[in-house]
């Protein structure tokens, strides 16, 4: 099965060019802003761009690894923090996807920008910053982030966002946007049928290939985690997740199932994929409004088996 980078780079061709020209030409802007849904390759495309501009000043370096490692000397990641985060973790996880609506980005995280970038370069021409989430900036890191950008550097930022409204439109005016689009519902059909190992994947007249394509909503990311999630789920639960249930009994049992089993990003995937098989098999609009509101208490952190349990529960009472 090919990895979803390789995909991304398959289909983010209009992307890929662009970033090779830049390379080519050494025509470096002092900001970019990678913008589109989350799952099309954002942060897999920054960091082949980063490591191809550092090739260009040390072609014998091990590169990638130090990219991984967070110990090469030029570059700079910055990612939303949680209160609840361990401030002394250094895990570095390139495909964590932020979910939780309390991570920002601090002050504190772009004034360290500052400082790294009054360091001399040691490997390159240029030092590179990463904003991951960058839509997650406060707004004293936002304003410092825009004093940051205005003055004179050596320094590159690429900051990625699926949500381009919620930066200043002074940062937005003072880099470069590179826009991903959304895969078209031939390509994503395409994936399903040419680039994935059907065996990693159970469909059945439970869920059909139209929903998949429905719930991925043009992401290759989002496709593959729908997958994922669906195939950590029983024979028993899928089929139970077919149609609204009724059984009072079975909600309850259900219910603790998805609660245990999936992570909270993970069931609220889950919801957008039963939302879209009770559609088409029910049409009926306040089942939909009622999954959308379970969405919003999960991502509330209401505690996720007692919202499943209510929200089911009161769908049980609908006259389906």
């Amino acid at each position: 099965m090919f990895g979803i980078e390789k995909i991304n780079f398959l289909f983010n061709e209009e992307v890929n060019t662009c970033l090779d020209n830049i390379i080519k030409k050494k025509s470096f802007a002092n900001g970019y802003i990678f913008y589109g849904a989350e799952g099309l390759g954002k942060k897999q495309t920054a960091l082949r761009f980063i490591k191809e501009i550092f090739k260009q000043s040390s072609p014998s370096e091990n590169i990638e690894q130090k990219i991984t490692n967070k110990n090469h000397p030029d570059f700079l990641i910055i990612e939303p923090s949680s209160p609840l985060e361990d401030k002394n973790s250094k895990s570095f996880d390139l495909e964590k996807t932020t979910n939780n609506e309390s991570e920002i980005i601090k002050i504190a995280q772009i004034r360290n920008i500052k400082t790294f970038l009054g360091q001399k370069s040691i490997n390159s021409e240029k030092k590179i910053i990463l904003i991951i989430d960058a839509h997650l900036l406060n707004e004293a890191a936002s304003n410092c982030l825009l004093k940051t950008l205005e003055e004179p550097s050596n320094g590159i930022f690429i900051l990625l966002t699926s949500k381009l409204n919620l930066l200043l439109d002074t940062i937005i005016s003072r880099c470069q946007i590179i826009r991903f689009r959304s895969f078209s519902y031939k390509q994503i059909n395409n994936l399903l049928k040419d680039y994935l190992d059907p065996s990693k994947f159970n469909i059945n007249a439970k869920l059909k290939f139209e929903d998949l394509i429905t719930s991925a909503n043009g992401s290759p990311g989002q496709l593959f985690k729908n997958i994922e999630i669906w195939n950590k789920l029983s024979d028993e639960i899928k089929s139970q997740l077919d149609a609204p249930i009724k059984n009072s009994l079975e909600i309850l049992e259900v219910c603790k199932v998805i609660s245990e089993e999936l992570e909270i990003y993970q069931q609220i995937c889950l919801i957008n994929l039963i939302q879209i098989i009770w559609w088409r098999k029910t049409k009926k609009v306040k089942l939909i409004k009622k999954l959308e509101k379970l969405k919003f208490f999960l991502r509330k952190k209401i505690q996720p088996r007692l919202a499943w349990e209510i929200t089911f529960l009161k769908i049980s009472m609908e006259d389906i």
